[in-house]
Parts: C-alpha cells; sequence; structure tokens
C-alpha cells in the first residue's frame, strides 16, 4: 500500500512538471490567433525555386535552336524519320524539307 502511494505522488510530480504551461507561452500572439492573414503571411514566405526553374524552361522551349526545330519537324514526318535513323537527322531534314525553299 505504501509504494501505492508514493508511486502514485511520483507520477503526479512527473505530470505537473510536464505539463506545466509557462507564461512565456502565454505572451505569444500566436496564443490567442494561430493564423495570420495572406499579406503576412506572403512576407516571409520564398519563393519556390522549381517554379522559377519550370518558367526558364518554358522560356527555353520558345526559344529553340534551328536544328532541334528541324529535328522535331522531321520526326513528324514518318519516312523523314526512317531516313533520319539510317543518315541523322540533318541529312534527312535536307533530303526531305531542303529542296523546297520558294523564292
Amino acid at each position: 500500500m505504501r509504494t501505492l502511494i508514493i508511486l502514485t505522488l511520483l507520477a503526479t510530480l512527473i505530470m505537473a512538471a510536464t505539463c506545466y504551461e509557462s507564461h512565456e507561452s502565454m505572451e505569444s500572439h500566436e496564443y490567442l490567433n494561430p493564423f495570420i492573414n495572406r499579406r503576412r503571411a506572403n512576407g516571409f514566405m520564398q519563393t519556390d525555386m522549381r517554379l522559377e526553374a519550370i518558367a526558364q524552361e518554358r522560356i527555353r522551349e520558345r526559344n529553340k535552336a534551328p536544328q532541334e526545330r528541324q529535328r522535331e519537324i522531321c520526326e513528324d514526318y514518318y519516312p523523314c524519320e526512317l531516313y533520319a535513323s539510317r543518315h541523322g537527322y540533318a541529312a534527312a531534314y535536307r533530303h526531305y524539307y531542303g529542296r523546297r525553299r520558294t523564292k
């Protein structure tokens, strides 16, 4: 019986020590209102670097090299793509589209 009382007192002391809420946590403004408005939230959040990388990728897609544009044109036309598999895309583009220049 004596050990039960001691264990109960010990458990009560441990609970009081771990569950004590200090006065400092009450001083915080976040205690009363944990949410902040969108303007203040955006003030300290940094922009996501992935979004910038996606934007840069979109810019690169708009400004393609001429060889890349020629390769895409050749990939869309099946005979040109077959020719390119044997001779390369530059030769295939010249073979199928190089002579079509009109003045």
